[in-house]
């Protein structure tokens, strides 16, 4: 797991694997996912080039910036939820926004939108995130409609 309780360590995760893929060192499982997604995101490479001023930086929207250790993390985890089928209509609903989309790139990113949003109110709410919600966003940012709840009127 990548996901550490201290800001700084998790985010030298992401320089180590970082480091380690530039300088052509065999990587772990967990870092060659990490270095897969930093090259999807050369947005971030001067970020990833200057360690100690971005282990220490606060990304938050009052000063217009997004995190991109949390983007590239999301990122991690929509993979994740692809690998282990979960939640379970994951893979389907990817599927469908690949289809739409024709990029997977643009596929994961709005797929994180739909993650980003249900952790954000979860942690607004101190509650644990709403799947349901989670598959519904996802289904409504691949074009379908609700899947009907059986009851009729």
């Amino acid at each position: 797991m990548i996901f550490a309780q201290d800001r700084r360590e998790m985010r030298r995760i992401f320089f180590n694997a970082w480091i380690k893929y530039r300088a052509q060192q065999p990587l772990e499982d967990m870092e060659q996912q990490i270095a897969d997604v930093i090259l999807l995101h050369p947005e971030y490479h001067a970020l990833l080039a200057d360690e100690e001023v971005a282990l220490d930086s606060d990304y938050t929207p009052e000063q217009g910036e997004s995190n991109p250790f949390l983007h590239m993390g999301l990122h991690i985890a929509i993979r994740e939820q692809l690998t282990t089928r979960r939640p379970p209509e994951i893979n389907e609903l990817y599927q469908q926004l690949l289809e739409k989309l024709r990029d997977a790139h643009e596929a994961e990113h709005r797929m994180l939108e739909c993650l980003g949003e249900v952790l954000w109110r979860a942690q607004r709410d101190a509650v644990e995130p709403d799947v349901a919600e989670y598959v519904m966003c996802l289904r409504r940012a691949a074009g379908l409609k609700p899947p009907c709840s059986g009851i009729t009127k």
